[in-house]
């Protein structure tokens, strides 16, 4: 079978993990591996947007995604550089268009999400204006057949654990594996990506190994994704966005074990 993916984790690139030293239960030394976390600043052209605590990995895509899901960037936006500076660990995006947010940054709101998530008050102000597509359905066989694809690949998870990932998908095949410490910065990669190539978010699915929180469900929907799977449960806060937006929760999607909480007429019962 070919290689799905247009990007997946890379274990071994040394610079998402960290060898350390412990004793076990039995009071042996033992050696393992640890994921990395560090901040990551944020600027839009001249003003600093956020600092984000992230695994490291794809900072331009986590940058640029975090700007598109809070609507600091938009559709006709030309993006005129990305820049990231490894030694002060800060991405800049540059647009052609001028940008001040002044208003929108005194409405921070902190999220539940791992890593310490962040959001900008008036961001569900724009779920009425989304539309998420109707006509999409997914097969309870592809379902089964993602977890499977995503379970077998090799990832950060495996090799340190202590991260979250989430994945864009199509049908049955896993497209865009991103990892990090927050679940959210790695939805944000995708959406950086997705921005990037100028992808539709119509056809796809996100999978995602954290629980469906607001902030998760808002993000989604921000992204025109009409269907979010998670490995784990959702927030009552989630399941409420949800139903309003239009998107449908699968939640405990472990093997061949799902449990539907919305949307379900884009559901195809047939595995």
């Amino acid at each position: 079978m070919n290689d799905p993916y247009l990007i997946k984790p890379d274990p071994e690139n040394g610079l998402t993990t960290t060898k350390i030293k412990g004793i076990d239960a039995q009071g042996n030394a033992i050696e393992l591996f640890t994921v990395n976390e560090r901040p990551l600043s944020v600027f839009l052209n001249n003003r600093e947007i956020v600092t984000l605590m992230t695994v490291g990995d794809y900072p331009e895509l986590l940058g640029l995604g975090y700007l598109v899901n809070q609507h600091m960037i938009n559709d006709d936006d030309i993006i005129e550089m990305i820049e990231y500076d490894a030694e002060i660990e800060t991405v800049v995006v540059r647009t052609e268009r001028t940008t001040d947010y002044e208003e929108k940054l005194k409405r921070k709101i902190l999220t539940s999400g791992c890593g310490q998530g962040t959001v900008f008050g008036d961001i569900m102000d724009n779920l009425d204006d989304v539309l998420l597509p109707q006509n999409t359905r997914l097969k309870t066989s592809d379902i089964t057949a993602l977890l499977a694809i995503i379970k077998a690949t090799p990832s950060l998870y495996q090799k340190a654990g202590s991260i979250h990932a989430c994945v864009l998908c199509k049908k049955d095949t896993p497209l865009i594996y991103m990892e990090d410490v927050g679940r959210h910065n790695a939805l944000d990669k995708i959406a950086g990506y997705m921005y990037q190539h100028n992808m539709a978010g119509d056809d796809y699915v996100i999978y995602t190994t954290g629980r469906m929180t607001s902030e998760m469900v808002i993000k989604t929907v921000s992204m025109g994704i009409p269907i979010l799977i998670s490995r784990s449960g959702a927030t009552q806060w989630a399941l409420e966005l949800a139903q309003k937006a239009g998107l449908s929760l699968i939640s405990r999607a472990k093997g061949k074990r799902f449990i539907a909480l919305c949307g379900t007429e884009r559901i195809i019962f047939d595995d």
